[in-house]
């Protein structure tokens, strides 16, 4: 047998790539009975974080949840007699990135009708 030469590929070597920086995101859940209202107030949010220069994704729309009561009309006899309510809650998420605290301190001090809800969490 001749002398065989084995060659060996050369070991590969593990890239080191810089991980993306985690971008914060402040995520704004908007949510109301009345959709009017609730477009009104998400404008308020938007000219406020747009007055300080934030980047904003949104306002994006989320499922609007519908709760649905059936009530009999008639206290006693009537059974087939009912009635059905609807209750309709309006939602919207904003996302505005990179926030600086001016944005964040503006968004506190802004005042929105009775009847929305707003929750603020950090992404």
């Amino acid at each position: 047998m001749a002398t065989e030469e084995i060659k060996k590929a050369p070991a590969k070597r593990a890239k080191k790539t810089a991980a993306p920086a985690a971008v914060q995101k402040l995520r704004i859940k908007v949510r109301a009975y009345e959709h009017k209202v609730l477009d009104a107030s998400v404008r308020q949010i938007m000219d406020t974080a747009l007055r300080y220069d934030a980047k904003i994704a949104g306002p994006i729309p989320l499922p609007t949840e519908i709760k649905k009561y059936t009530v009999n009309r008639s206290t006693f006899v009537y059974k087939d007699a009912r009635e059905q309510f609807e209750m309709r809650i309006h939602k919207r998420v904003i996302d505005i990135l990179e926030p600086n605290a001016k944005v964040i301190e503006a968004l506190t001090n802004l005042s929105l009708p009775s009847g929305v809800t707003i929750e603020v969490k950090m992404v």
